[in-house]
């Protein structure tokens, strides 16, 4: 096997000073059960740290009182060579998030910014593999938003539906490990999307139920070491076999709003 390399990468993250779950848009979110707000900022601020103690440089948008999900900086935007696609997001309690993201963009120059004209909602159901879009569709993001980011983008996009509200996301139910390698939880997925996985990916790592529903997909990779919820355990003894180096973090206090490693991850790609 040869030895996995990881490559610096760039991202962007917002520190989840007004976290909360005040409003129901996933199934993961009650607002009934009490959220502390400090307990997320700790462990926020351990992923955040672990980036830069990987090498990787982590730039940082200033979180807005109202929008308590955008400490998910991951369905912002999405970036690729030097383009942003902004965010148009599907909830009314999220539409703020699309605006204050673009203007953080446009504010620094040298990137070609677009207002998206379809729903989308960023890298958490765009997810660049290589020289192609996974693009998830079924519950945010809309169909012709894929359409949208090909034409913008300049890449090929692969539409995949999502059948399952608990992985409302793409991100929620596949992760991009490298350019031609991803894991998946298959039942996530209706029956041709699934086929379209099986022939792209025929050695994809497939997560179970269990790691699934903690979720280890959830997961950001630097093409040696990936970060995943440390109670994705299956998932991690998979990675380990295939050269991957897996590091786990606890980001439970944010799962309370569906979210996770990679949800807290904007990647940069100029």
């Amino acid at each position: 096997m040869s030895p996995r390399t990881a490559r610096p990468r760039h991202y962007l993250m917002c520190r989840p000073a007004h976290f909360t779950v005040d409003y129901s848009i996933n199934p993961w979110m009650d607002p009934a059960k009490p959220t502390d707000t400090g307990a997320a900022l700790a462990q926020w601020d351990e992923l955040y740290a672990l980036f830069q103690r990987l090498g990787h440089t982590v730039e940082l948008i200033e979180p807005l009182a109202g929008l308590p999900d955008m400490v998910f900086a991951a369905n912002g935007a999405t970036t690729v060579d030097g383009k942003v696609l902004g965010a148009r997001f599907r909830y009314p309690e999220r539409t703020a998030e699309g605006p204050a993201y673009a203007d953080w963009f446009r504010e620094r120059g040298g990137w070609q910014v677009r207002d998206a004209e379809h729903v989308n909602e960023g890298e958490g159901d765009l997810l660049v593999a290589g020289g192609r879009i996974l693009a998830g569709t079924g519950f945010r993001t809309e169909p012709a938003a894929h359409a949208e980011a090909a034409a913008f983008l300049g890449r090929e996009v692969v539409t995949l539906r999502l059948v399952d509200p608990r992985y409302y996301h793409l991100d929620t139910a596949l992760a991009v490990l490298d350019d031609d390698e991803i894991m998946y939880y298959p039942p996530a997925f209706d029956a041709a999307s699934r086929a379209v996985l099986e022939r792209l990916y025929p050695d994809a790592i497939l997560a179970g139920a269990e790691d699934a529903r903690v979720f280890g997909l959830n997961a950001v990779s630097d093409g040696a070491n990936v970060i995943l919820p440390e109670a994705a355990t299956g998932l991690a003894g998979q990675l380990r076999a295939r050269g991957f180096t897996p590091i786990g973090i606890d980001l439970t206090e944010l799962l309370r709003a569906g979210g996770a490693v990679k949800c807290c991850t904007l990647e940069l790609r100029h």
